[in-house]
């Protein structure tokens, strides 16, 4: 308040202190502490008569005013959503001198009028005794004051000379705001911390899987459609052959015309080019569409399957395999039988047509061939599928041998290693062989039966020729149709493998993006602030019945810091993974400002935190690639900003590429201190609300300890709420809680001194086993 009084006094024409008497010489800063009192008064009864105007009848207007204000004018000051014209500029005034000020105390009540602090805001309102004047032209333009009974605004003189105005001092909080360097309202980017316009998160686009696959499954059937019109046309053409031994036989070579004959050879060669380009045309676009298919469906397949990944052993990644498998099926002679599979009918009709004996010969082929195809996909199914439950396990148990190669290559643990792979594959390989023994089996049946089919009709064809029903240009015709009839279903009979293993690769796609978390829609919140709850935790793992962590309740205010200690295996980590969305508890709540994390949107949350694991991991790229998160949407000065506050930038500029310096997959160059430093400055990149630590100072030597607890005081500094897993007394000493871990139950939690002094009372009063800090 004497901040806003020193400003109205100095405007020299707020409450009209004018004096004839006063020197110009004297300073201003003689003016006595009973003037600012009175003064502080005069602001506070102003707004209390802003209250009584807003709740009793408005009185008549009055033309007497308080430097240009009217009295009516003076009640609406503060109000709520009230229109405030500028006050005229301010009239420059020479400095007072002590004696001077004395005589300004001394003036007449006309001078400046003193309202009791306990004065009635009602005979006030009714009795202003305030110097008249004539109220000034108001401006065309008025200064909309956007104002709140419960934040507070101060006042402040534009310019020079210009009119007091009311400042908006709301708290703009959030992180990642969308607002630019330009707008002093905006906030700071790169998710977290900082205040947005508005406070709003915003997403790019929402999440929709579904519709992910709808599209790509309508370019499949958009494509296929015009694959099928081509497969129509090219059966017509096959055709043109039949046709054409059938005239040479019964026209040429009866009529020795060589003209008909160049004639009828230029029409098959013509129809058989016209075939070869259309099937060519047919492959393309297949080609194309398997090309396109994996283009829409790729990067929603491995974005659900990595957060699927937080509920499993990773196996959904294999689903990517299931899209390629996919792919490859429709580029396949396969599905090139099954296209021409459903023109079948139409060989039959013209063999039928040449006579009705050869179509029943041929329907009773295919009959028979359909019947070997059930039989075949009956006693070949059980094996496939256990083949490919092997198959998953054993390219599983590769990808941990390559993730673990450092480990199995230092303890000699390559034989075993190989010997768990070995297993999955002799097992995946004995059920792929059992089923493909039946399949082929079944195949040469099927290839058995045709060739028997037109054996038969052609004997058949010969016999009604001798009878004169038939020519022989129509029988060798019939036998070459009837071939083309018979061969997609033959090639759907050795395809059918590939053919069900297509259709549960697309049922595992389509389950793994409908059923993803991803796809259901999060209210869009303000940006988090840092405020942690944690409500009656309790976690069962699935496959287990061990309860890992029960009852575990606690609150953080925002910035506060939080150490966890406690035993091995007594949940630490599996807390911290909870705390950061990784694991989701069997029942309970873990609250991030009052809003659970599994209604968080993914984007938003996951650029409002940071996240330090025991298991530390970087990806191959630079170093500054790492720090950002691999995002490319983001300024250099923020990554300089994330490495200063975790105190990394040091050690990073000590490497000849600096910031450019390429990591690969193991980490390397890197040591495991390094790495771990330039996994903490990835915590804190993008100002985060709330970091969560696991075991950070794990690799860390002792000037890396030191790096460590200057980043978490800064990181307080910033306002960042942050958890600590621990063992080390050096980090306690950081943090404002602590919170002691046993068996899965919080054994104590509150301040800093108090845990420390009622571990250090258990330990000399009772002999149990208190949790381990490691000194």
């Amino acid at each position: 308040m004497n901040q806003i009084s020193k400003q109205v006094f100095a405007a020299g024409s707020a409450l009209d202190l004018r004096s004839g008497n006063i020197p110009s010489a004297a300073p201003s800063e003689a003016v006595t502490d009973q003037c600012l009192s009175t003064i502080d008064e005069a602001v506070e009864s102003l707004r209390r008569l802003s209250g009584a105007a807003a709740s009793s009848p408005s009185p008549a207007p009055d033309s007497r005013t308080v430097a240009g204000i009217t009295a009516s004018e003076a009640g609406d000051l503060g109000r709520p959503g009230t229109a405030q014209a500028p006050l005229p500029q301010k009239t420059v005034m020479p400095e007072a001198s002590p004696e001077a000020a004395s005589k300004a105390e001394a003036a007449p009540p006309a001078a400046v009028t003193q309202i009791p602090a306990a004065a009635k805001p009602a005979e006030a309102s009714t009795q202003p005794q305030i110097e008249a004047r004539a109220a000034p032209e108001l401006p065309k333009e008025q200064t909309e004051l956007k104002s709140s009974p419960t934040i507070p605004f101060g006042k402040t003189i534009e310019g020079e000379s210009g009119p007091i105005v009311e400042n908006d001092r709301r708290l703009r909080t959030g992180g990642g705001g969308n607002g630019k360097d330009s707008d002093p309202a905006g906030g700071g980017g790169g998710g977290g911390g900082g205040g947005s316009g508005g406070g709003f998160h915003k997403r790019s686009e929402p999440v929709n899987f579904a519709a992910s696959l709808s599209r790509g499954m309508a370019a499949v059937r958009r494509n296929m459609m015009v694959v099928m019109m081509f497969t129509i046309a090219i059966n017509v053409l096959l055709l043109a052959i039949p046709l054409y031994l059938f005239q040479i036989s019964d026209r040429v070579l009866t009529s020795r015309s060589i003209d008909t004959l160049v004639m009828l050879s230029i029409a098959v060669l013509g129809a058989v080019l016209l075939q070869a380009f259309m099937d060519t045309v047919r492959r393309f676009i297949l080609m194309r569409t398997a090309v396109e298919l994996e283009v829409q469906l790729g990067a929603p397949i491995l974005s659900a399957a990595a957060r699927a990944s937080l509920h499993g052993s990773g196996k959904d990644y294999q689903t990517l395999q299931d899209l390629q498998l996919l792919r490859g099926f429709l580029t396949s002679g396969t599905l090139i039988a099954f296209l021409d599979a459903p023109l079948m009918p139409l060989f039959v009709v013209v063999v039928y047509f040449v006579h009705p004996h050869l179509g029943i010969i041929i329907l009773t082929c295919c009959a028979v061939l359909f019947l070997i195809a059930y039989l075949n996909q009956k006693f070949t199914a059980r094996q496939f599928a256990e083949s490919n439950g092997y198959l998953s396990r054993a390219n599983f148990h590769l990808d941990s041998m390559s993730r673990n190669s450092q480990i199995i290559n230092a303890m000699a643990m390559i034989p075993e290693a190989v010997k768990m792979w070995g297993r999955e594959t002799a097992g995946s390989l004995k059920s792929q062989v059992e089923a493909q023994d039946r399949n082929i089996i079944f195949s040469g049946i099927s290839k058995a039966c045709r060739m028997i089919t037109q054996i038969t009709l052609l004997g058949w064809g010969a016999h009604l020729s001798l009878a004169g029903e038939l020519t022989g240009g129509m029988v060798i015709a019939s036998s070459i149709i009837s071939g083309r009839a018979l061969a997609p279903i033959e090639g759907a009979i050795e395809g059918w493998h590939q053919f069900n293993r297509s259709a549960a690769a697309y049922a595992r796609i389509k389950g793994l993006l409908l059923n993803s978390p991803l796809n259901f829609p999060r209210l869009r919140l303000p940006n988090p602030e840092g405020r942690l709850d944690v409500e009656r935790i309790l976690f069962v793992p699935p496959p287990q019945k061990k309860v890992i962590l029960n009852g575990i309740s606690f609150s953080l205010r925002k910035g506060e810091s939080l150490a966890i200690i406690g035993n091995s295996g007594s949940g630490k980590t599996t807390l911290g993974k909870m705390l950061v969305g990784s694991i989701v508890p069997t029942s309970g709540n873990v609250r991030l400002d009052l809003m659970d994390l599994r209604n968080w949107d993914q984007r938003q949350f996951g650029e409002s935190i940071g996240y330090l694991p025991q298991d530390v991991q970087l990806f191959p790229g630079t170093i500054k690639a790492n720090i950002c998160r691999m995002r490319d949407d983001i300024e250099d000065h923020q990554i300089y900003e994330a490495a200063v506050l975790a105190d990394v930038h040091e050690l990073i500029a000590g490497f000849p590429q600096g910031y450019e310096t390429v990591v690969a997959a193991d980490g390397a160059p890197l040591s495991g201190g390094q790495k771990q430093r330039i996994a903490l400055a990835r915590a804190f990149f993008g100002n985060p609300k709330f970091v969560v630590l696991d075991e950070p100072n794990s690799n860390l030597d002792t000037q890396g300890e030191a790096a460590l607890a200057k980043a978490l005081i800064h990181a307080k500094k910033q306002g960042i709420t942050t958890v600590t897993i621990t063992q080390r007394p050096a980090l306690l000493q950081c943090v404002d809680k602590i919170l002691v871990l046993k068996e899965g139950t919080v054994a104590m939690f509150g301040e800093r001194i108090e845990v420390l002094q009622a571990l250090s009372k258990n330990n000399g009063n009772s002999g149990q086993q208190a949790p381990r800090i490691e000194g």
